[in-house]
């Protein structure tokens, strides 16, 4: 795997449930937004991808939750990549709550690289994050 990536964020209010704590969905949220921030800090993002006819599309993802977050909290989320094969890209990625970094949640999302109906190997990505 490649060098770390981090984002910081802080629980909105309107992100919880009615247990006063962060919806599961939620989650899936902070992790796409911190995939798509780092696309962008190589010099690439999703909609580069889209304007040259690829489309990134995650298929696969497993979150396992340790505990809660919630309204107030400021936490860290943390993003590596790794090949899998020639077609896919895994992001390994977790939240930790500041400012113990104690582990929140942690993904496996895998993303796979669709151009015209047809996988293709996304090369430019992998260069661009180290994966070559």
């Amino acid at each position: 795997m490649n060098n770390t990536f981090e984002l910081a964020f802080d629980v909105r209010d309107y992100e919880l449930d009615m247990q006063g704590i962060v919806n599961n969905a939620v989650y899936h949220h902070y992790f796409e937004h911190c995939r798509h921030s780092y696309l962008k800090t190589i010099g690439y993002d999703f909609a580069q991808l889209y304007h040259d006819g690829i489309n990134a599309v995650v298929v696969s993802s497993h979150v396992t939750y340790k505990k809660p977050l919630k309204s107030g909290d400021r936490f860290i989320c943390q993003l590596n990549t790794q090949a899998e094969g020639r077609l896919k890209i895994v992001f390994h990625q977790s939240i930790l709550l500041l400012p113990h970094m104690d582990l929140v949640t942690q993904g496996i999302f895998t993303v796979a690289c669709i151009q015209h109906g047809k996988p293709i190997e996304p090369m430019v990505l992998k260069q661009k994050m180290g994966l070559m």
